[in-house]
């Protein structure tokens, strides 16, 4: 049996049942943003694409710790 899935990916299936998109493409448009802080990436995640706070923050924070090699 696998351990349950933990931080900011215990948001994925929520996140991509209530958006209607797979993790790796809003992955691809945080990547490709001009914006690099956490909280600017969040606030325009929420603005320009109507995500949630936690969802936008989860997506935000794996990508970026990805990105980082962490």
């Amino acid at each position: 049996m696998s351990a349950p899935v933990k931080g900011p990916a215990s948001y994925f299936p929520s996140i991509e049942k209530k958006y209607g998109r797979p993790i790796a493409e809003w992955q691809e448009l945080i990547r490709a943003s001009p914006l690099t802080r956490h909280m600017e990436l969040v606030a325009w995640l929420k603005a320009e694409h109507g995500l949630g706070h936690g969802h936008a923050n989860a997506l935000v924070a794996y990508t970026l710790a990805e990105a980082a090699g962490g």
